[in-house]
């Protein structure tokens, strides 16, 4: 099981994937990333997909929850090269994609960092994040989206991983909402001025 306390008061099977869905600066990501530091802490791997903010930024608000030095952590980065950093190179903790677009590019290096930590490192429970779907969805359609969304959950399944996904509900229609919210095993819903709450499928 994958304890989510205190910051979710629930305890979640191995293989989940959870959509983070509440209006724009609700706390998503410091909840993911909080949720992500606790599995560090009690040495779980750890792999955030990032469309909106730099590795270099995630590494450093990561690092402001947990000493993760020498752990399993890993970075998708899909900003920098867009953003026209272009001596960036792969390496041990952080891979780079072209932008947000290049989702082909994220499933491959998402796929290498979970091959690393829980094939070759033996590590049996992992917490990926993505951050953020909205990202996703300005580049490319809702088709592309979902059947991109179809695979990446289903390989935190494959793995018994705990997935994040975070949306800004407020900028998507409910047909897009209703579309996606069929790939998530659950929704943790945040507020402004509310605890998050979770609805997990069966309960």
């Amino acid at each position: 099981m994958y304890d989510l306390r205190p910051h979710l008061d629930v305890e979640i099977e191995p293989g989940t994937n959870l959509l983070l869905s509440g209006p724009p600066l609700t706390g998503k990501r410091t909840l993911a990333l909080d949720v992500l530091a606790d599995g560090v802490r009690s040495g779980e791997g750890a792999i955030v997909v990032t469309t909106k903010d730099s590795a270099q930024r995630v590494l450093k608000d990561l690092g402001e929850r947990v000493d993760y030095d020498g752990r399993p952590v890993a970075v998708v980065d899909t900003v920098s090269r867009q953003q026209g950093v272009n001596d960036v190179r792969d390496g041990d903790v952080v891979k780079y994609t072209s932008s947000p677009v290049d989702m082909t590019g994220i499933g491959i290096k998402l796929s290498e960092f979970l091959q690393g930590f829980y094939g070759d490192q033996q590590l049996p429970r992992n917490r990926i994040m993505l951050h953020s779907l909205s990202t996703l969805l300005m580049y490319s359609d809702l088709q592309t989206v979902f059947r991109f969304l179809h695979v990446f959950t289903g390989r935190v399944q494959s793995v018994d991983g705990l997935g994040l996904f975070a949306i800004d509900d407020s900028a998507h229609d409910d047909r897009t909402m209703n579309t996606l919210k069929q790939l998530f095993d659950g929704i943790v819903r945040t507020h402004e001025d509310a605890d998050p709450d979770v609805r997990l499928a069966g309960h």
